[in-house]
């Protein structure tokens, strides 16, 4: 029941990790819709607070949880964390444990403080997410994981300029065409010197729009701020499909 309630949020609130999850072998599927329904709770938990301090407090619950799970402690009641807790060890709970806590970047309008904070941001969200999720499936090769959560995370936040800004946000260091377009470039460079890693590939399959969205941005940069990334649902299915395919699922 627990790992459906997972299912069910990612459903309704992450529908690209709910489709990536949904295709690849049934026990790396246990494994990964705890830990992608947890970073939905938490990525969304500044949004849905009515007040910074009200978005802190749940921010630390989970938080709290973690530390439960990496004390080997009964963690508290709630739909997640009874799976999260089956798939994390200590390590993975503390990696978690900081991106929680750089999601607090997200109660506030204030702008990156510069590039290499803007890139930290993106290594301790998708980076950190995807990582987390090939060490539960038995990766040992950091890499890989880091460099497509981070391109990932990235074309995420393509896709969410527009909303972000029309929310009094700073998504961006810099949003000018240029900027953009370096950005998408070298993020697909970082995609292209990825080694594929033996074990864990089920959890890259999270990352299977990162390509064809930071391509488009890299085209055309005017297409991040226009909202006008998004393709078919059609064409969403083939790089699911291309997906898999590449990386031998």
């Amino acid at each position: 029941m627990s790992l459906q309630a997972c299912a069910d949020l990612l459903a309704q609130g992450d529908r690209d990790r709910y489709l990536a999850t949904m295709a690849v072998a049934p026990a790396a599927r246990e494994t990964l819709l705890p830990l992608y329904a947890f970073n939905l709770e938490v990525a969304r938990a500044p949004w849905v607070a009515s007040e910074p301090m009200i978005g802190k407090m749940r921010l630390q619950w989970w938080r709290d949880v973690l530390e439960e799970i990496a004390e080997n402690r009964p963690v508290r009641a709630h739909e997640v964390t009874t799976p999260l807790a089956d798939v994390l060890d200590v390590p993975g709970a503390r990696m978690l444990d900081a991106l929680v806590a750089v999601r607090r970047w997200d109660l506030y309008t204030e702008a990156f403080e510069d590039e290499g904070h803007f890139r930290d941001y993106l290594d301790a969200t998708g980076g950190a997410l995807m990582w987390a999720a090939g060490r539960a499936l038995g990766a040992v090769d950091e890499s890989a994981f880091r460099r497509i959560g981070r391109a990932s995370a990235l074309a995420n936040l393509f896709l969410a300029v527009p909303e972000l800004e029309a929310r009094g946000r700073k998504p961006l260091v810099d949003g000018r065409a240029g900027a953009v377009r370096h950005l998408a470039r070298e993020a697909l460079d970082s995609l292209d010197q990825v080694r594929l890693p033996k074990r864990g590939r089920a959890a890259l399959l999270a990352g299977w729009r990162a390509r064809g969205i930071l391509k488009r941005a890299a085209g055309d940069p005017g297409r991040v701020g226009a909202g006008a990334l998004e393709e078919s649902e059609f064409r969403k299915r083939l790089s699911l499909l291309g997906g898999k395919r590449r990386l031998g699922l």
